[in-house]
């Protein structure tokens, strides 16, 4: 064999090897293989009507465009969005810091291989000291945001709480897709030590702040919504973050998007008791968070902060999640109809 045609060889054999990790990456979502049917074309409609101009990144996201996040998502910067709360990490995986006088919850944490050079060196951006991480609440149990959680655990002696049904899926992954724990193919990321547990409508308190979490299975099973209070320059808002978002819907069983639909409207009933007026996520792709960001580092006095969006508006956001996720829903069963 010549020297050039051994290269080759060695060439395509790197990328073949390559070529799962390239796509568990990317994780593209597909076009569908059928143009819509009427039924979704108006279910879209009325995705987009019920979010208004306020939510049409999120119709056009969830009815139209779905992507994953990425490791290559641009960093936002880190910023005090309340008296007591900071935005850290990306625009695609974003963590949350509370302070309270007896230390910090984390909601999420993030990539393993980004600890020190994102979450940490944003966290000494806004002087916030990482050894005061008492908690650490994770939204579901992938590594994407449980990845700086064993750091907290072995450094500072931080509490991490999860929902049993994501401790078990996260330490004893589906074969299929490897789950959260990453226990596939190759060496996965390292799993925080089976913690706290966490149980729907038992409140998570730490130094006076108190966060209501609901489960919201789908994405995985025992994601979980979070419902707590906020105050900006002194008045109290409810914010929400549902934890369990799906990105993408293909990897998703047909009970899957099922479950995921019936956890939507649970979560809008309980953010609707609640009167819930700020919308945060921790995958923030489709909710504008770098224009937020940008508006709150230039807000003047007197001006209303970009995340209070109101109770009606946070209504439309869930809203606009059900008409997606029917709409995916539908176009699967029309697809189906189509093959047989």
């Amino acid at each position: 064999m010549s020297k050039n045609a051994r290269v080759s060889v060695l060439s395509c054999l790197t990328l073949v090897a390559a070529l799962p990790c390239f796509l568990a990456a990317q994780a593209p979502e597909a076009a569908p293989s059928k143009p819509d049917s009427e039924q979704v074309k108006a279910l879209v409609a009325k995705a987009k009507k019920d979010g208004g101009a306020m939510w049409a990144t999120e119709a056009h996201f969830f009815c139209e465009a779905p992507h994953a996040n990425s490791p290559n998502d641009p960093l936002i910067e880190p910023t005090k969005i309340f008296d007591n709360v900071y935005a850290l990490g990306k625009a695609g995986t974003t963590v949350y810091a509370i302070t309270t006088p007896d230390g910090i919850i984390l909601i999420d944490s993030g990539y393993q291989n980004e600890i020190e050079t994102v979450l940490l060196a944003q966290m000494k951006q806004v002087n916030l000291d990482p050894a005061q991480v008492k908690m650490i609440i994770l939204g579901h149990g992938h590594a994407d945001h449980f990845g700086g959680a064993p750091y907290f655990q072995e450094h500072y002696g931080t509490h991490v709480y999860l929902t049993q049904a994501d401790w078990d899926f996260m330490e004893h992954p589906p074969a299929a897709r490897g789950g959260g724990g990453g226990k596939g193919k190759g060496p996965g990321p390292t799993l925080p030590k089976h913690d706290m547990v966490i149980t729907e409508g038992q409140p998570i308190e730490l130094g006076g702040e108190k966060l209501m979490p609901y489960y919201i299975p789908g994405h995985t099973p025992g994601s979980v919504g979070l419902i707590f209070p906020v105050k900006d320059n002194g008045k109290t808002h409810m914010a929400a973050i549902f934890g369990g978002t799906i990105l993408t819907p293909a990897p998703i069983s047909d009970e899957g998007l099922a479950t995921y639909a019936k956890s939507i409207a649970h979560f809008k009933e309980e953010t609707k008791k609640a009167k819930v007026d700020v919308e945060l996520q921790n995958h923030s792709l489709y909710d504008n968070i770098q224009e937020k960001l940008a508006a709150l580092k230039d807000r003047k006095k007197g001006q209303p902060n970009p995340f209070v969006v109101g109770q009606a508006n946070y209504q439309r956001f869930v809203d606009v999640m059900a008409d997606c996720t029917q709409v995916n829903i539908d176009r699967r069963k029309g697809t189906a109809a189509s093959t047989r």
